[in-house]
């Protein structure tokens, strides 16, 4: 019989599940939004996963991996980003950055391992909150934003606090500005915020990568790398990286019960 790991990843925003192969082969992704309860989310979760349950160790990870009672271990995010990112982006050593939907994490890895991190969890600036907030103000969607903000310039948000520059928005939107400027304005804030952030604990050397779910959107890795005067590393299953991290690790256990 096939065993298989999966880790889950239940964030403010979005779940995310992996699982993989004894051998380390990723057969199978899931992403949904985690709406107004987690536990519901996790069952779902378990539904769209019964064919692998059964026969798999199971890791949780995110703010929600309390609510993920058939999981046989829970994670930190920290932990499960590193290893996670280490995986993906196929080095031991990189800083990961992490834009979640409540909070920017920042985590330093070195030799696999997390050696020092930072984490904004206090105001939802810099993170896909302050960005979903600011493209429904806008009457965008979030793709739609990043599309236009890369054909804007010249437009700056000051305020870093989500109410106040949604106010800011709301009166460039009034005194006529494009909405390309803003939806620029937009990202060039989260930028900024992560930028600072990041400085804070960023090595002079090596990798650097983004994980989350706006490690898609180019304008805003772009527009970061330019900051940081350095390459931000991302791939398509960037936002993975937390579930990639968990199932990982629960796949090391399996191995070290064999």
């Amino acid at each position: 019989m096939k065993q298989y790991a999966v880790g889950i990843d239940i964030g403010s925003t979005c779940a995310k599940a992996v699982v993989l192969e004894s051998s380390g082969n990723i057969v199978q992704r899931l992403v949904q939004p985690t709406g107004w309860s987690s536990a519901d989310t996790a069952q779902q979760i378990q539904t769209q996963l019964s064919e692998f349950i059964p026969q798999a160790n199971i890791a949780a990870t995110g703010y929600g991996r309390v609510c993920v009672p058939y999981a046989h271990r829970q994670i930190t995010e920290i932990t499960c980003h590193a290893h996670g990112a280490c995986a993906l982006y196929g080095e031991k050593t990189l800083t990961v950055i992490d834009i979640g939907g409540q909070d920017t994490k920042i985590i330093r890895v070195e030799d696999g391992r997390v050696a020092d991190f930072l984490m904004n969890d206090k105001c939802s600036a810099g993170t896909g909150r302050f960005l979903d907030v600011m493209a429904s103000t806008l009457g965008l969607a979030p793709d739609e934003l990043y599309e236009l903000a890369a054909c804007g310039g010249g437009v700056h948000i000051s305020s870093m606090c989500t109410v106040f520059a949604e106010s800011e928005v709301i009166s460039l939107i009034g005194r006529g500005e494009e909405k390309k400027n803003i939806a620029y304005a937009v990202v060039d804030s989260i930028v900024t915020k992560v930028a600072a952030q990041a400085a804070r604990l960023l090595p002079t050397e090596g990798p650097v990568c983004l994980t989350g779910g706006l490690c898609q959107a180019q304008v805003l890795v772009d527009a970061l790398s330019d900051v940081l005067k350095r390459q931000v590393l991302t791939c398509p299953d960037g936002r993975y990286a937390g579930a990639m991290g968990a199932a990982i690790l629960a796949r090391e256990f399996l191995r070290d019960l064999s």
